[in-house]
């Protein structure tokens, strides 16, 4: 669900109160809830990636692990690395480390980590890559773009420059709609 922020006031007591707009008919919800303790998580909207966007790259992905005689995973772990804004390289102590690699790949395929030791005593520098599940728009197209000079590059056939800007326009419609009836909802 999408929303605006509209207002915050501060109580005597310190407590503050967020006033959120939305579209969508939330009064159920807000019944089943009114007065409970909550989790609340407020970040800025962005696009996300759509399915066409994401069979796009499998089907890529495919042809490149044909060509290269090696796994999808392989081509698909690869490609993210190569991605910029898909990562965060956190410093975790030594004790730590396993238990933060073993949660954080366990989300999906994508989902990786590499290790490097850290100036600091007693820690390692662990950087996290996200999976494309969480991809936004702009990271979904360069992981696409990334696969397609890959192909290329290997010699395999790929859609024309004007039939990709076609498609990326697809889908960025499709995506621009899908937001209307999200905020609708």
């Amino acid at each position: 669900m999408t929303g605006k922020l509209k207002d915050l006031t501060i109580n005597r007591d310190g407590s503050q109160n967020i006033t959120i707009t939305v579209q969508s008919d939330f009064r159920e919800m807000f019944d089943e809830l009114a007065e409970k303790e909550i989790d609340v998580d407020i970040k800025k909207h962005s696009k996300r990636r759509s399915m066409d966007s994401n069979n796009l790259a499998w089907v890529l992905i495919d042809q490149i692990a044909q060509k290269m005689k090696i796994t999808k995973t392989e081509v698909y772990r690869n490609a993210i690395k190569e991605i910029g804004g898909v990562s965060d390289i956190v410093c975790v102590r030594d004790y730590a480390v396993e238990k933060l690699i073993k949660g954080w790949t366990h989300k999906g395929l994508g989902w990786q980590a590499d290790v490097e030791p850290s100036k600091l005593p007693g820690c390692t520098n662990v950087t996290l890559y996200y999976g494309s599940s969480v991809f936004s728009t702009q990271q979904m197209s360069a992981l696409i773009d990334s696969l397609i000079q890959e192909a290329n590059e290997l010699g395999i056939p790929t859609m024309t420059q004007a039939e990709i800007d076609r498609s990326l326009a697809v889908w960025a419609k499709k995506v621009e709609k899908n937001e209307q009836v999200d905020s609708a909802t």
